[in-house]
């Protein structure tokens, strides 16, 4: 079975558009499993094996973290572009954390600040590794921002547990952001 692909279809259901699968979130955005499992059978010949073992190990095998299983059910932890928004848990984000952009932007940002865009929360990664992945898919050589989450946390700004590697907030202003810079 294809993880990778298996992850990506489970995203798009729980993240993106779960009435094409006929799945109904609660406002934590979690499903029943085996009604996921049921949509995505229903939804490709190549799933029709696919089973909640093979959900779990998708899962324990990402190093991503993208979804949870708890009491038989499943969800996205972060990422969602769907309409309403899903609740998140307020808490105190480490000292400082990164955010990896398309250089094009960057001057766009330490304008205005940085904004969900299409999403429902802004990502923030705990390390420029995780940035730096995350910018590569906007541009071929990322530019890293450093975000002082605990000078913004200290001045009203949320910040969300996303998972143990991303952190999200509803905005960021610029005044919390700088460019990074290895020492």
């Amino acid at each position: 079975m294809n993880l990778t692909k298996l992850s990506k279809i489970v995203s798009h259901a729980l993240r993106h558009e779960p009435w094409l699968y006929e799945l109904e979130l609660d406002n934590q955005g979690w499903v029943n499993i085996e009604d996921l499992i049921s949509a995505l059978q229903g939804q490709q010949s190549e799933w029709k094996d696919l089973n909640q073992a093979d959900i779990v190990k998708m899962i324990n095998t990402s190093s991503k973290q993208r979804h949870e299983v708890k009491n038989n059910r499943i969800r996205a932890l972060y990422g969602h572009s769907l309409p309403g928004k899903l609740q998140k848990r307020k808490a105190v984000p480490p000292e400082q954390l990164f955010h990896g952009t398309a250089p094009s932007m960057v001057s766009r940002i330490m304008e205005t600040g940085l904004r969900p865009m299409s999403r429902q929360y802004v990502h923030l990664s705990i390390d420029t590794v995780m940035a730096n992945k995350v910018g590569s898919r906007k541009a071929k050589d990322p530019l890293i921002l450093l975000i002082n989450a605990k000078e913004a946390h200290e001045s009203g700004v949320v910040f969300y547990a996303g998972n143990d590697a991303v952190w999200l907030a509803d905005t960021v202003p610029p005044e919390f952001i700088a460019i990074y810079t290895a020492s």
